[in-house]
């Protein structure tokens, strides 16, 4: 995974000379990361307004001793850094459920988002982030989780 991401991470930083449209409306993908166990999840991004959006990621993870699905909500801010780059820092929560050697159950969460994206000539999104999550059940999380991940997101 982390040679994927250097090499993700290289191919992006090349491409900052190329000139793009600016970012539709809608982006639905994928956001691939590693938080206690690789996972994925699909994502939907729906922009408000010209610096404002909200994301839904319907994920799953899977360790070896705890496999999970969530949904998470985020509202996100989207600022410009240098051409087709921005940055974006977001707030939401989410509810998912949990099935472990010992037991399974469900909880909820509250999460933070920041990361950075550019906007391809093509209608593709590519991003990196991290996403704090505090947990609320003693039994899967009741702890601050840090979620890294890849997104690869196309735009309509």
């Amino acid at each position: 995974m982390k040679k994927l991401i250097g090499f993700l991470t290289i191919a992006l930083l090349m491409t900052l000379s190329a000139q793009s449209q600016s970012i539709s409306e809608n982006a639905l993908g994928l956001r691939l990361g590693d938080n206690n166990g690789f996972g994925g999840e699909i994502s939907y991004q729906r922009y408000l307004k010209e610096s404002n959006r909200l994301e839904f990621d319907l994920g799953w993870r899977s360790s070896d001793n705890v496999d999970a699905f969530k949904l998470v909500g985020l509202y996100q801010w989207v600022m410009p850094l240098d051409g087709d780059f921005h940055w974006y820092v977001g707030a939401g929560a989410g509810l998912g459920s949990f099935d472990s050697d010992v037991s399974d159950g469900t909880f909820a969460l509250v999460a933070g988002n920041i990361g950075i994206e550019y906007d391809f000539d093509i209608p593709l999104l590519l991003s990196l982030d991290i996403r704090p999550e505090l947990g609320f059940n003693s039994k899967y999380s009741d702890d601050l989780d840090m979620d890294i991940a890849l997104g690869i997101r196309y735009q309509f």
